[in-house]
């Protein structure tokens, strides 16, 4: 990921002209000044005590001291293993026939390195339940778990999910740990304070604070496939290592775990999924070792414009509905255009596929569609992602 490097300060043009301008000020001062009464403190107004008007703590000091302390780094180690040599030296002998005439075959030697990777991640429950991205720890062979007091303790994957890219980690030993408090991220609003907590390039408890700059950003929308996600977008800085680390919001609880960044010209777009969203998946991850994700078994296009360049249409056109799905057998069709999911209506094939994702598996789901210029009532019983990939 592209790091944006800070620019050197430069003199503003505003502030130079500003202090000439003293210059004429200072002798109209000096030439007036006998004709103008001498101040004294009865001339005065009453200012109100700075404490009334400005806080001299930050709120933001306020919130990082409310779930900073249950903010976690975690240092992951795994084995990976290569392509095999023989021991030999390179060039002509690694060719077979110089090998057997001079009879220098060598059993393969396996071959493997060993990589780290570092994250963040955020206690949620006080039996030690860390909440964290599945790209930290995908694959690992051994988890350490650091807190901001000092401690340094193994931890567990207990589940993670590559669809949601979230996963929950199980501290090991002791019985007192530090927990964050969750908000309610269905109650956020573009332009609410948002403020980033992590370990970014290995710098420990590094706070960055920024605003919500949007919400329900579907991953599709940045290039992403394969993933169900609308994110919150925010400006608070978010760098590598910050991944799986929490987005507080002014009062200090968790509203948001960082996932990643988009960096261009300028600064950087972060990206964070809902808590709601990851308190779901959390759940599922702890007490079936899984996330469930509903599917009916349908491949979706936007609508085409009218007109090139034109706005498309709300909804979303139908293309492949998989044989034997609970979409085949609620009778959707092909070229049939859905235009709302559980009585709401749906702009885009993203909204289609959030709507589902939402419904649950083994909940009836209703879908209106458009066909051939009548309106359709079409039901539909979601099932899980597995279920289906193995029909």
């Amino acid at each position: 990921m592209a790091v944006a490097v800070p620019s050197a300060p430069r003199i503003s043009a505003r502030r130079v002209r500003h202090k000439r301008g003293l210059i004429p000020l200072v002798v109209m001062a000096s030439l007036f000044g006998p004709l103008t009464a001498p101040w004294t403190p009865r001339h005065a107004k009453a200012v109100p005590a700075p404490s009334s008007v400005l806080s001299s703590q930050s709120f933001v000091a306020g919130a990082v001291a409310r779930s900073g302390p249950a903010v976690v780094t975690l240092e992951t180690q795994r084995t990976v293993r290569t392509s095999k040599g023989n021991g030999m030296p390179q060039g002509l002998l690694v060719d077979p026939f110089f090998q057997r005439f001079f009879g220098l075959q060598a059993q393969p030697v396996p071959r493997s390195r060993v990589e780290r990777g570092q994250g963040s991640g955020v206690i949620f429950d006080a039996q030690g339940l860390v909440l964290t991205n599945a790209h930290v720890v995908e694959n690992t062979d051994q988890v350490m778990v650091g807190l901001p007091d000092g401690r340094r303790v193994s931890g567990q994957v207990v589940g993670q999910d590559s669809v949601t890219d979230l996963a929950v980690v199980k501290l090991e030993g002791g019985s007192s740990w530090p927990t964050a408090p969750l908000g309610d991220s269905d109650r956020l609003r573009v332009g609410d304070w948002a403020i980033a907590v992590g370990n970014p390039f290995g710098l420990e408890n590094t706070v960055t604070l920024g605003i919500v700059s949007n919400l329900n950003r579907n991953v599709s929308q940045l290039g992403i496939q394969g993933k169900r996600l609308d994110l919150i977008q925010t400006d608070a800085a978010i760098n590598p290592g910050n991944s799986g680390g929490p987005l507080l919001n002014a009062s200090g609880e968790v509203v948001g775990i960082n996932t990643l960044v988009r960096s261009g010209p300028g600064a950087g777009l972060g990206f964070a999924i809902p808590i709601n969203r990851a308190k779901t998946i959390a759940m599922q991850l702890v007490e079936q070792g899984r996330a469930s994700h509903p599917m009916v078994g349908i491949g979706l296009s936007s609508i085409p414009a009218s007109a090139p360049g034109g706005i498309a249409p709300p909804g979303a056109v139908v293309r492949s509905v998989v044989p034997g799905g609970p979409a085949a057998q609620g009778g959707l069709q092909v070229n049939d255009v859905i235009v709302a999911v559980a009585g709401a209506v749906v702009k885009n094939p993203a909204e289609v596929v959030t709507a589902i994702d939402r419904s649950g598996v083994g909940r009836p789901l209703e879908l209106r569609v458009e066909r051939q210029g009548r309106s359709v009532p079409i039901t539909v019983t979601p099932v899980d992602m597995r279920a289906l990939k193995m029909r």
